[in-house]
């Protein structure tokens, strides 16, 4: 299976910069062909080995050197992966293009590899008799499952039409994304009349003056599609033309003709999943995907999905009347567009609770509220970070931190890259240079957070909006979930559990944010260094719900869309007709659309981490909801008993346990989604 090894930058691989991490100043994009090409050829070469060790299958010469293999590979792949995603220009985009389906493939010659599967099964076959800890066990079981789910059982027809099916998915989701990412980075509506500009605050004026600078059109205002810009403008901006072209533009994403057109792609991914879940035995994506969560079926979901849906159509409802009102208190006849949500409502809460994202914004600066990130863990889980500067990393705008336990041994790193720019797609996420394990060696974690906040002017801190700064607390849970991951397998570390537990330790951790104590010491206005007034403190609790109908409507929409494309006989030949005709049948409000149309939502489409799992989110609403409850009902948010359970059993057990097992050694018990849908306000 092996052959003559390349040679290749050992920066890539052998990682001596500062503090453990890579050395970012050694190795350029040229680097990786050769770097992969070696890695997978070193990977491969472990997989002879443990295929042609000598004696029968044991724990430690199969499943831990299964486990431990591919190491050069691991390292090549996770700094490729995440300038793929955060720092990416052309030569890594078409490498990308051609890296993606021959990692599809070399994942196919190993899952699907008779002799391997052969050992591991030997081991599941006899795990009884084994005298297993629970979570080597539980590690044996999982990766005895993804052989199967990969095709180790199917007939050699099978086998080769499965890695066929894989790696024009890896094609189609990388295609996917890139094509999101341009038209995302290529479309600037450019203003250059103040007059045009009305209605819209400093924050939003500054963030488009920076963005059009970095246009090089540094005598205009830049309205650009990342959500740190069109979301405020769309909120603020007076000229309703303006805010229709800006509105078409962010909805059409992906579907402008076109070479970056998704249409297509979108086809051909649901045919192609669809036929690999019958392949597999499964009666539909949406099952097979499904049967390694904690929802088990697609029946479940929508048994979440449904009521909350009704509720939400309801309460979405009733704010579009009281839109309407405000637009005729105007003089106005038009109906609700869905480019005029956001600038009624925005008006309605000034209107309602005294205050409008204007006002609060200079209280959220980006700094502070990093700050009270870190704070929170603290309080929480004892843990202090030290900021590292003059490290280099992949982007001069990348923050490192080193992370200390409660004792002042070593934790882990954490890094932050917090602006947007037109190399980084959008959105927000967390991921690993390294995880957490204890099999063979200890290794330590090295997690970051990716952003894509408006960078300031020169000078001027980063103001965040309420929803910006929540964004940051979910981000750093889930890096939370990475750091203070404590398992012995690479298999169950930190984030490395089911789709719809993942999110639990991050939307618990936003409710932080908003808790008095937090409020008032790191929301503090840029300006004056005052504190935020407990008045508009309050309203801000108090509107904690306000808009509530449409945003549940917004997400809610979304992930029932992308539950019916992996349903069972969901046809794939017209996507866009499809997701127009399932709205329809829902009766989706026509002055909203989903959070994340079709053509760019990547979560879905770009890969398959959330296809037939965007309603995760909410599944891990049910549970953040009632875990915060547990916190307020000892009166005390910081309560070290219980940070100490949620250490334990949530951000410290990775995939160790069954998920539902962890959650009731936590709380006691499952929850119902009440606490959930009162949070929502709904």
């Amino acid at each position: 299976m092996s052959s003559a090894k390349p040679a290749i930058n050992t920066a890539l691989t052998n990682w001596t910069g500062p503090l453990g991490l890579p050395d970012f100043t050694a190795f350029n994009d040229q680097d990786f062909a050769a770097a992969f090409d070696a890695a997978l050829i070193d990977d491969l070469a472990d997989i002879d080995a443990i295929i042609g060790h000598p004696e029968a299958p044991t724990i430690e010469n199969t499943l831990q050197a299964l486990q431990l293999s591919g190491k050069a590979l691991d390292r090549v792949s996770s700094i490729f992966w995440m300038l793929a995603r955060a720092n990416t220009n052309d030569a890594i985009q078409a490498f990308e293009r051609s890296i993606a389906p021959k990692l599809s493939r070399h994942s196919s010659s190993i899952m699907m590899n008779p002799h391997l599967f052969a050992r591991i099964d030997s081991l599941y076959e006899q795990r009884d008799l084994l005298g297993l800890d629970a979570e080597t066990d539980r590690v044996l079981e999982k990766v005895w499952k993804s052989f199967v789910r990969s095709g180790a059982r199917l007939d050699e027809p099978g086998k080769a039409r499965l890695a066929d099916i894989n790696e024009k998915l890896a094609s189609l989701g990388a295609q996917f994304d890139q094509n999101v990412l341009k038209d995302e980075s290529d479309w600037a509506l450019f203003i250059t009349d103040e007059a045009d500009l009305a209605g819209l605050p400093d924050f939003v004026r500054d963030a488009m003056r920076g963005a059009a600078g970095e246009r090089d059109r540094s005598n205009a205002w830049a309205v650009t599609l990342s959500r740190e810009i069109i979301e405020p403008f769309l909120s603020f901006a007076e000229n309703r033309d303006l805010r229709e072209k800006a509105f078409r533009a962010w909805a059409a994403r992906g579907e402008n003709g076109g070479d970056t057109d998704n249409v297509a792609i979108v086809a051909q991914t649901v045919a192609l999943r669809s036929e690999k879940a019958k392949l597999l035995g499964y009666k539909s994506f949406a099952a097979y995907k499904l049967d390694n969560t904690m929802a088990k079926t697609p029946k479940a979901v929508m048994d979440l999905l449904e009521p909350v849906w009704q509720k939400a159509k309801s309460r979405a409802g009733e704010e579009e009347g009281d839109l309407q009102q405000l637009i005729s208190k105007e003089g106005r006849n038009h109906k609700v567009a869905p480019w005029d949500w956001r600038f009624y409502s925005e008006k309605l809460r000034s209107e309602r609770f005294a205050f409008d994202e204007a006002e609060l914004k200079p209280y959220l600066q980006l700094e502070k509220i990093i700050e009270a990130c870190f704070d929170v863990a603290t309080r929480l889980f004892g843990i202090t970070f030290k900021e590292k500067t003059g490290i280099p990393t992949w982007h001069p705008d990348v923050r490192v931190w080193e992370v200390f336990n409660p004792d002042g041994t070593e934790c882990g790193l954490f890094l932050g890259d917090y602006f947007n720019r037109q190399s980084k797609h959008s959105g927000a996420w967390m991921s690993a240079l390294q995880s957490q394990h204890k099999l063979g060696h200890v290794q330590k974690p090295i997690i970051y957070n990716v952003m894509n906040f408006a960078k300031p002017l020169e000078g001027e801190p980063a103001l965040l909006s309420l929803d910006g700064a929540r964004t940051l607390f979910h981000e750093f849970g889930h890096a939370l979930h990475g750091l203070l991951s404590d398992v012995t397998w690479p298999a169950v570390s930190g984030t490395s559990v089911s789709r719809d537990f993942v999110e639990l330790p991050s939307q618990l951790y936003e409710h932080w944010l908003t808790v008095p104590a937090i409020l008032e010491k790191y929301a503090i206005h840029y300006r004056t260094g005052e504190a935020m007034p407990k008045a508009l403190l309050d309203k801000v609790l108090a509107a904690d719900t306000f808009n509530s109908g449409f945003k549940t409507v917004e997400f809610t929409s979304s992930a029932l869309v992308d539950m019916a494309f992996h349903a069972d006989g969901a046809p794939s030949d017209h996507p866009i007709e499809f997701e127009a005709d399932v709205l329809q049948q829902l009766g989706m409000p026509d002055a909203i659309i989903m959070r994340h149309r079709t053509p760019h939502f990547k979560h879905v489409f770009s890969g398959d981490g959330y296809s037939a799992g965007y309603y995760s989110y909410l599944w891990s609403e049910v549970l953040d909801a009632d875990a915060f409850k547990a916190f307020e009902e000892t009166g005390d948010v910081f309560s070290g008993d219980l940070a100490a359970k949620l250490k334990k059993y949530i951000y410290s057990a990775g995939g160790s346990k069954d998920p539902e097992e962890l959650y009731k050694a936590f709380r006691g018990k499952m929850p119902t989604p009440d606490a959930m849908i009162e949070k929502r306000g709904l």
